[in-house]
């Protein structure tokens, strides 16, 4: 059986029988928070914006680990679905089934990805952190790129969907893998 490391939140606020159930509520609403708010800082682009959802998706998985970082974005998901206004562009169940429902999917599993990484060690330094997050970035491209490619034709879909946002994400790659080490070396103190 491996091994599963502490994540960076169980470090700073540690599950207990007591809390258990409290502390994942409170980690799954503020991920789901964080999420919406990072969705309205956005710069628009055709057909898919940026936003800062990247960076939340990836951060939440190093920090909190593939069970609450993936029930994040899963209530995430479902507050868009149910009609509320979370996502860069409003919210329904039909804005997941528009172009960028690849990308929206893709997170989900990037988070699930990064934190199931993290729990293995892929958040003890920068740089392993940094290819953990890169390799879950990726997961968000090729869902939302396959998906997106369904509406504009795959060409169209790398040049609108993913070549305008990689300076971008390795940019929010660098800053989730800096957040994550600054945090585990304060961990250690």
């Amino acid at each position: 059986m491996t091994h599963l490391s502490d994540t960076i939140a169980s470090v700073f606020w540690p599950a207990t029988a007591q809390n258990r159930a409290a502390r994942g509520a409170v980690i799954i609403v503020a991920g789901a928070v964080l999420l919406t708010v990072s969705a309205k800082v956005k710069v628009p682009f055709y057909p898919v914006p940026m936003t800062m959802q990247t960076f939340v998706v990836l951060a939440l998985g190093m920090f909190c680990g593939w069970r609450l970082a993936s029930a994040s974005v899963a209530s995430y998901l479902s507050l868009g679905a149910a009609g509320l206004p979370v996502f860069a562009g409003g919210g329904g169940i039909a804005y997941l089934a528009g172009p960028t429902a690849g990308f929206l999917f893709g997170f989900l599993a990037a988070a699930a990805f990064a934190g199931w990484l993290a729990q293995r060690g892929a958040d003890r330094g920068f740089w392993r952190a940094w290819l953990a997050l890169l390799a879950a970035d990726a997961m968000i491209f090729f869902f939302g790129v396959l998906w997106l490619a369904q509406f504009i034709g795959f060409g169209d879909a790398l040049g609108k969907g993913m070549l305008p946002f990689l300076l971008g994400d390795l940019s929010k790659i660098t800053l989730a893998a800096a957040a994550v080490a600054l945090c585990r070396r304060r961990a250690r103190r």
